[in-house]
């Protein structure tokens, strides 16, 4: 306590300045209108800075939820326009269907959003395991895609995980065509470069052209029609020189897989109970 009181008789005369000085500028900004002026407008400018970097800090850590809704509505977009694109290629010539597109009906199906937490790329049979298992819904046998195209096909679940058959897998066989036409095939991967995986069983009077794009067919209950695979980028003939097989460049990009959606169609029961 001596110490304090020797501190403040020693500055006193500081402290009186001080005081002072705040009596002297709390009456000329009370007692003069430019003065005041000029504090408010001051006072506003640094509000304004404060202000703005706290929005850009709260903006920040809410980044995450608002990429997660975009990528949700991105997804369904694509979605959308690939079915809006299949209905215009199959009414071209009828413009009484091109009118009534604006009705239609979205395709029968429902999408939940999962996370990779395990993916493979250098084995014959990859898999990749995602963070949403039975309790979100996820069954055996739904398609898995990304915001880019096709990524496999669920094959087990837990309850809180699912192993996905990953496109790069020797057991994945995925029904194909090309864009604007119906000519199928099989889509194999051959356990080399991820990069590319081959349309099988092409019928010889195909008509294609390199750079042209692939979609599923839409003939099985895993993936509707019309989810991008990727492009062809070169064409060979079969073994036994009754089909071609085209080399198909991915629109996946298998290293950098992060957000996926699995795709489950609404009648798949019903269908797969009728094929048996």
């Amino acid at each position: 306590m001596r110490n304090l009181l020797q501190f403040l008789v020693k500055y006193s005369h500081w402290f009186f300045f001080l005081i002072l000085e705040v009596i002297s500028f709390i009456l000329l900004f009370n007692f003069n209108r430019y003065q005041q002026s000029v504090y408010f407008s001051s006072a506003n400018v640094i509000s304004g800075v404060v202000y703005e970097i706290s929005n850009g800090v709260t903006s920040y850590f809410h980044l995450k939820s608002a990429n997660d809704d975009l990528l949700d509505r991105n997804m369904e977009l694509e979605l959308q326009l690939t079915n809006l694109e299949n209905r215009l290629h199959d009414f071209v010539n009828d413009s009484t269907e091109i009118v009534s597109i604006k009705n239609m009906r979205t395709e029968d199906y429902e999408l939940f959003k999962a996370k990779v937490v395990n993916n493979s790329l250098n084995h014959a049979d990859n898999y990749i395991t995602i963070n949403k298992g039975s309790l979100a819904g996820i069954e055996p046998d739904m398609g898995v895609i990304d915001r880019n195209g096709i990524v496999g096909i669920v094959y087990k679940t837990s309850p809180s995980y699912s192993l996905v058959i990953s496109l790069l897998n020797s057991k994945s066989n995925i029904s194909c065509k090309i864009a604007g036409s119906d000519y199928f095939g099989h889509l194999k991967w051959n356990g080399k470069d991820p990069q590319f995986a081959y349309l099988q069983d092409l019928p010889r009077h195909a008509v294609f052209q390199l750079g042209d794009q692939v979609i599923t067919s839409g003939y099985s209950t895993v993936f509707p029609e019309g989810i991008v695979v990727g492009t062809i980028d070169d064409m060979f003939n079969s073994d036994d020189g009754l089909s071609y097989i085209l080399k198909i460049k991915l629109a996946t990009d298998f290293g950098k897989l992060t957000d996926v959606r699995v795709i489950a169609r609404n009648n798949r029961h019903e269908i797969n109970e009728l094929e048996k």
